[in-house]
C-alpha cells in the first residue's frame, strides 16, 4: 500500500517535470545542475522596417549632370531652372538639382522661358 502511494506521488512529480519547458545545464563536480531558461518565440511580432528616407529637394550635379532622382537643372548665379526637354536643358551645366519644378521654386528660382 505504502509502495502503491510512493508511486503514484512519483508519477504526479514526473509528469509535472516533464511538461516543464526548464532544461538544466551541467556542472562540473561537485556543483549542482544549473537551470537553463525556456527557449519560448517573442511573443510580439517584430516591428515593420522603417520607410525609405525621402529623396533630399536638391543635390550636388555629378560630373557635371544631374542624378535620375533629380532632373531639374537649376543655375545659381542667373536664378533659372531649367526642366527636361527645355530649350535650354541640354547645354545647362547646373550648379544644384531638384528633384521638381516646385522644389526649385520654394528656394527661389524661376523657370526658364523657352
Amino acid at each position: 500500500m505504502v509502495a502503491a502511494a510512493a508511486y503514484a506521488v512519483w508519477r504526479a512529480f514526473d509528469t509535472r517535470r516533464a511538461d516543464s519547458k526548464v532544461t538544466w545545464q551541467p556542472q562540473p563536480f561537485p556543483y549542482p545542475p544549473v537551470p537553463n531558461a525556456p527557449t519560448t518565440e517573442p511573443a510580439t511580432p517584430p516591428p515593420p522596417p522603417a520607410p525609405p528616407a525621402p529623396l533630399p529637394a536638391w543635390v550636388e550635379p555629378e560630373d557635371g549632370a544631374c542624378p535620375a532622382g533629380h532632373p531639374v537643372k537649376a543655375k545659381l548665379s542667373s536664378g533659372i531652372f531649367h526642366v527636361p526637354g527645355g530649350a535650354n536643358y541640354e547645354r545647362t551645366r547646373p550648379d544644384r538639382c531638384y528633384t521638381s519644378p516646385e522644389a526649385a521654386e520654394g528656394d527661389g528660382l524661376r523657370a526658364a522661358k523657352a
